[in-house]
């Protein structure tokens, strides 16, 4: 590769265009430039779905000149993801094809990363206001030749006179400013006191009074970030926003994103430099919606699973990905704001809650001390349904937890037409029984397809929830049996063979955006199957740890188990058998513990305390999980019965389906 040999490529339809390094790959030109490319496999080639296409010919509107020469040879790899056709109409792989001339590239639709909708919102839960930062107003005497004292001591003194308050240490930074704002604000300041140390500290002067203190609880999910604005006096939730996660480009899962921190110089630095400025891009937001400045924020409270933990601290993760998969530490821990590179108050705090073990993180312990399943009789199971399923079980008496691979099927990866959660996605699917048609909703709009123009409708792919409706409902439709393979001899004109095999079109080419008829191939059932699969014989094995033979009830944490339907996650075979009415969502049950870990000191004690209690199974060493899988790859199951689900499908004339 040159070192200072640079090419003009411009993408298209965004117009976004600069100067890229000879050798760079279409996917990174695509990141200098800002154009968001779907990447879900973290470029280790095995997704597909970062196709764009080379525009060959001169452009004089940019006076560049572009060619399939431009870029690298032709890989074997890349066979496999396009037809002959395709080939010929010059599409490439992004993560594959290098920079070596002018370009100009069109990225279609599908691989187009922008726009998903993250569904984090707030959760009404009765929080104890009790937070470590709190804010005083004091009035002082200005120093005189005969009382010349230093105006920390001064300080502290007023402190002390008006609110019985020992001498705090001071921070550094707040050190710095601190002469000039008390000398402005004529003496009269709020002063901020931290107490989440050994040793109270000053970590914000601010100039008259304060009539809000103000806190920021953040949860960075694999896929989507989370951040909430609150008021440190009352616990109210002042405002509340959520992006797609910026490390998302480097790899969709977990494990791509510590490979691509293994297999780069720079990754580490990257995926710490992409999460820090998507947590100050929404610290400014949420501040400036509601009148404040992300430098108002006076403390920090934050939870992401153990991966996403290491790489926001610049952890170098690698032995995440091996076993016995340790990480750098469990035990909870504050840090500087400004150490980290966030942009706060001068003195502000991070507290960044404790992990479980190498795949249950923090997050998993902002779902305990939410729903504090240790102070339940019930025999619960609560999963939190992201691009990682993590598994609580248990109740007063004993918790264990476990993690499984589910997001990759369950958000797009390896389904030919996923796709986050974004306009024209598919999120729900009703097919009908006798005549096997189906009907759908998108993102964006109201109505079902069946209620539209089919022009109108432009579907894009196929979202989580939307992917989970799709397999249940081929199944209670007659489609595909309980192995998950498409019925035999089955004549209906959206059933057919496809390049993965039989499929079954979903939206005709004429109700979508991308010209293209949009299905569910054999591949797709498999992919899901397996997800749904390993999250099962987790429970199963989580079951015969405890000597549980039923569970009372099921609880869907997460923004994704906010928006899958019970009974057709049920049908799937998700998890085992509950009375409907019993597996209900709760949120984000992980944004909420962050929340209450800033507003409420006694639960960052409460958060490490049972962190190390709860009991950590390891399912990859389990001697009958292979076995245990196998059974739950089956819809809803091989052996286990389901009476609830019977008694629910009964009443739709389908419960010969099921095993009572």
């Amino acid at each position: 590769m040159s070192e200072n040999k640079k090419h003009t490529v411009i993408f298209q339809p965004s117009g976004s265009r600069g100067q890229v390094e000879d050798g760079v790959s279409l996917l990174q030109a695509g990141r200098e430039l800002g154009v968001e490319i779907e990447a879900i496999c973290g470029e280790k080639r095995t997704c597909g779905k970062c196709k764009i296409r080379i525009e060959d010919g001169f452009f004089e509107r940019y006076g560049v000149e572009s060619s399939r020469d431009h870029v690298s040879a032709w890989r074997p790899v890349e066979e496999k993801f396009f037809s002959d056709e395709r080939k010929e109409q010059g599409f490439r792989l992004a993560c594959l094809a290098k920079v070596q001339g002018d370009l100009v590239i069109f990225v279609p639709e599908e691989a187009r990363a922008g726009g998903q909708v993250v569904r984090k919102g707030v959760t009404d839960r009765k929080i104890n206001v009790n937070p470590t930062v709190r804010t005083y107003y004091v009035e002082m005497q200005p120093p005189t030749l005969h009382d010349p004292l230093g105006d920390y001591e001064r300080i502290c003194d007023a402190l002390k006179a008006q609110h019985d308050l020992d001498p705090p240490i001071l921070d550094y930074k707040v050190l710095l400013g601190m002469p000039d704002t008390l000398r402005a604000a004529a003496w009269k300041v709020s002063v901020s006191i931290w107490n989440g140390g050994p040793t109270p500290e000053i970590v914000r002067i601010a100039p008259g009074t304060v009539d809000r203190s103000i806190g920021l609880a953040v949860d960075v999910g694999t896929t989507s970030v989370a951040a909430y604005l609150c008021d440190l006096t009352t616990g109210e939730v002042i405002h509340y926003d959520s992006m797609m996660n910026p490390q998302v480009p480097y790899g969709e899962d977990v494990m791509s994103r510590i490979t691509y921190a293994m297999s780069h110089d720079d990754g580490i630095h990257k995926l710490k430099d992409a999460i820090i400025e998507g947590v100050n891009t929404l610290a400014a937001r949420v501040t400036e919606a509601v009148g404040f400045t992300h430098e108002d924020i006076l403390e920090l409270a934050i939870v992401f699973n153990t991966a996403m933990h290491h790489c926001f601290l610049g952890i170098y993760p690698e032995h995440l990905g091996l076993a016995p998969y340790a990480p750098a530490l469990h035990h909870s821990i504050n840090i500087k704001a400004r150490d980290l590179g966030l942009k706060f108050a001068p003195g502000a705090n991070v507290f960044v809650l404790p992990n479980e073990a190498g795949f249950v993180g923090a997050d998993n312990v902002g779902v305990l001390i939410a729903e504090e399943p240790y102070n339940k009789h019930d025999r619960q199971l609560i999963i939190d349904i992201g691009t990682n399923g993590e598994l609580i079980m248990g109740n007063s008496e004993k918790l264990i937890s476990s993690s499984c691979a589910t997001g990759p099927a369950l958000e797009g990866a390896h389904i030919k037409f996923g796709m986050r959660a974004a306009p024209g996605a598919i999120e729900k699917i009703y097919i009908n029984p006798e005549t096997r048609e189906p009907r759908y909703k998108v993102i964006g709009k109201d109505q079902w397809s069946d209620e539209m123009d089919p022009e109108t409708i432009g579907t894009k792919g196929i979202c989580g929830s939307g992917i989970i409706d799709g397999v249940a409902e081929l199944f209670k439709a007659g489609i595909i049996d309980k192995t998950g393979k498409f019925v035999k001899d089955l004549e209906h004109p959206r059933l057919r063979k496809g390049d993965d095999g039989s499929e079954f079109v979903l939206a005709w080419a004429n109700e979508t955006s991308i010209g293209r008829d949009v299905t569910m191939t054999i591949k797709d059932v498999r992919a899901v199957q397996l997800a749904k699969g390993a999250m099962y014989a987790g429970a199963k094995i989580m079951m015969q740890k405890l000597g549980y033979d039923a569970l009372d009830r099921v609880v869907l944490a997460g923004a994704f188990g906010s928006f899958i339907d019970r009974e057709e996650s049920l049908v799937l075979g998700m998890f085992p058998d509950v009375p409907v009415l019993k597996a209900y969502a709760v949120g984000n049950a992980a944004g909420d513990g962050a929340r209450m870990a800033l507003l409420d000191f006694t639960k960052r004690a409460e958060a490490d305390e049972w962190a190390r209690k709860v009991e950590y199974v390891e399912l990859s060493v389990e001697p009958a999980f292979e076995k245990e899988f196998m059974y739950a790859m089956h819809i809803p199951h091989m052996r286990d019965s389901f009476p609830n689900l019977k008694e629910v499908l009964a009443e739709e004339g389908l419960g010969h389906l099921i095993k009572g």
